[in-house]
């Protein structure tokens, strides 16, 4: 940093003591009275932070009597059960609908240029590990964007456990300044007014409240003291505080994995994926880290007297000392020559150990098995039974738990996708965010209905639905035109298509000529061919 930047943050810390301004300090975030969550909430999200990454300890052992550190040899199974849940949960063949056909419009755009369908199942994984998660819609060069917080940059400002809708989101951003690296934190405070207001034209409303504050630190463990916006470039163009006067929803979508909190029964925020499993995870990790060490260490080694080996003693004509010759292949590290009488056979010794394979694939088995139960996946999703194959019952049980686990998340995920259009429709028709003051939508938000459609083909066996389907039309109980929707994917005008060239192929074609009895009415006659008939008969007529 400059000496001038140096000053003007002197005057800038100055003014704010002497009363031109807000002092503030904070060590950590939840320091804030503004937030009611616990600290230990995050701390324990700091820790599924750390098994997501696989940011694990290392493994202490002793070799020839010295203590030695490894890293851990570990299955990131944290990773791996996050991303096939959200994968079953949401994919790019999902999609939302309201019934606004304006909005719609503009929804498709919005949702197309941020990529949201590929985008959402990416963040959506991260949040599952961690427990819970947001969206902030937010207009910029008159373009709704949507920006995406992990757990540990959402903090609730309120401890009701079934509705937040009163957030602070954090943003981090490490810069070098004096060569010396410096933490700039911002806070994004959303909050309600206490009081109804009454603006010029009589109508009542609740005020809606966007903070920011920017915070800064030489240590990257603390938060830091108060400093303005326009300390840095990036948040020069932000305003201290923004208020809106006719919002009916907050602008912010908050996600929390489904079921109950049972380390902090009064947080709003959700439980990671593994936060009540980590010694089954543990354990996982143990047994891996165990069989691999067992696979390096236990190569096979030999020993064998030093003269049965070739040695170089010397190069270019100099001789090399003993220490330093060469023995066989320095790359072969089978043979290990020990110092012995020449000739003595019996230091010809195998010391490769046996590796435990039985023993740990038994133990893997079990512990996968555990926390498939642990997490409610089917079993079979990391394991295979001893067979190889499940029987039929096993399949129905086994998708059943899956199913029912994936509803509860879906549950989750559509409120989320609920507030995220409701958050996008309040930007939309608020003039002061937008350069010309012009709203793009004047719909009631009220009255809008949101239905995602989550694509269920992806986790359903689609050759098994198409058969029950065929079934069902069979039956005359499902129309043929949503049998052709369901299982093909089609449009309901492409399926009207489909439906009328089937009639068209399945009607009987009308016969060339009718036939009759009378030749006088323009059949042929009975017993008569064309063939037969007299090149005068055309003529005649």
């Amino acid at each position: 940093m400059n000496i001038w930047a140096r000053i003007k943050r002197f005057f800038r810390k100055g003014g704010a003591k002497l009363g031109m301004g807000e002092y503030k300090s904070l060590s950590a975030i939840t320091d804030d009275p503004r937030i009611k969550v616990p600290a230990e909430e995050y701390e324990r999200i700091r820790k599924a932070k750390n098994y997501y990454q696989d940011n694990l300890p290392q493994v202490d052992y002793y070799a020839m009597g010295n203590k030695c550190k490894r890293k851990l040899n570990s299955i990131n199974v944290t990773k791996m059960a996050s991303r096939r849940l959200a994968s079953l949960i949401f994919n790019e063949q999902c999609s939302i609908k309201v019934d606004d056909n304006q909005l719609q419009a503009l929804l498709d755009v919005i949702f197309r240029r941020e990529e949201f369908y590929t985008t959402f199942e990416t963040e959506l994984e991260k949040w599952i590990a961690l427990g819970s998660g947001g969206i902030r819609p937010y207009v910029e060069d008159d373009k709704v964007k949507l920006s995406y917080v992990d757990a540990d940059d959402v903090y609730p400002l309120n401890s009701n456990t079934t509705k937040v809708d009163e957030i602070a989101l954090s943003r981090r951003i490490r810069k070098i300044e004096n060569n010396e690296a410096v933490y700039y934190t911002l806070l994004e405070f959303h909050q309600w007014g206490s009081n109804k207001e009454v603006d010029d034209q009589g109508n009542v409303y609740r005020p809606y409240t966007i903070t920011n504050e920017l915070y800064r630190s030489g240590d990257s463990n603390n938060i830091g003291e108060l400093v303005p916006l326009n300390s840095i470039d990036e948040y020069a163009d932000l305003q201290p505080q923004s208020t809106f006067q006719h919002l009916e929803k907050p602008l912010f979508a908050f996600y929390r994995n489904a079921g109950a909190n049972n380390k902090s029964l009064a947080s709003p925020l959700g439980l990671g994926l593994c936060d009540n499993y980590w010694h089954t995870v543990d354990d996982i990790n143990a047994t891996h880290d165990g069989f691999a060490w067992d696979v390096k260490t236990g190569y096979r080694r030999i020993t064998i007297p030093k003269t049965w080996v070739r040695r170089q003693t010397q190069i270019n004509g100099k001789p090399i000392p003993e220490g330093s010759q060469m023995y066989w292949d320095p790359k072969d590290a089978v043979f290990v020559p020990i110092n012995a009488r020449n000739d003595d056979s019996s230091l010809f010794k195998d010391l490769a150990i046996q590796i435990r394979t039985e023993q740990y694939t038994a133990s893997m088995d079990f512990f996968l098995h555990e926390f498939e139960n642990e997490i409610g996946l089917s079993q079979g999703t990391f394991t295979t039974s001893p067979s190889g194959v499940q029987t039929a019952t096993e399949v129905v049980t086994n998708n059943s738990m899956t199913y029912q686990t994936r509803s509860s998340y879906l549950t989750q995920v559509e409120k989320m996708i609920d507030q995220l259009v409701y958050a996008i429709a309040e930007l939309l028709q608020t003039p002061d965010v937008w350069s010309d003051r012009q709203a793009r939508w004047s719909g009631d938000i009220d009255k809008l209905t949101i239905t995602p459609d989550f694509n269920d083909g992806v986790f359903v066996d689609q050759e098994a639905q198409r058969q029950s389907d065929l079934q069902a039309v069979q039956a005359d109980i499902l129309p043929k035109k949503q049998f052709l929707m369901r299982n093909y994917n089609l449009d309901e005008n492409t399926a009207d298509q489909w439906l009328s060239e089937i009639q068209d192929e399945q009607s009987p074609e009308p016969p060339e000529q009718e036939m009759s009895m009378f030749p006088s009415e323009g059949g042929v006659a009975s017993g008569r061919s064309r063939d037969n008939a007299s090149p005068d008969d055309g003529e005649s007529k």
